[in-house]
């Protein structure tokens, strides 16, 4: 089992939010939306931690993308993403000649 972590503070928080954000971004350039939504988020949540001194030692870069070019295509005023169900096939034909 995972030990227990300390919440994170200072130079850590700081530290951490910048990697969540570059996470999320790289997930971002490879199209992978439902990860980089969660990463999105468990960043925004470690970034309304921060006090205004620590959020101004985020990179510009990275803050404008979490909190403007980010919030454009997975904020709350967007649909959210669909549960993956299964389709069933019952009572359908086969497809013939593919």
């Amino acid at each position: 089992m995972a030990k227990p972590e300390k919440p994170l503070t200072g130079d850590a928080l700081v530290k951490e939010v910048c990697r969540r954000i570059r996470v999320a971004r790289s997930y971002w350039d490879a199209h992978n939306n439902a990860a980089c939504r969660g990463e999105r988020e468990r960043a925004l949540v470690l970034y309304d931690r921060l006090t205004k001194e620590q959020k101004d030692r985020i990179p510009q870069q990275l803050r404008v993308w979490l909190r403007y070019r980010s919030e454009k295509y997975f904020g709350a005023h967007r649909t959210p993403p669909k549960s993956k169900r299964k389709r069933h096939t019952r009572g359908r034909k086969p497809r013939r000649g593919v």
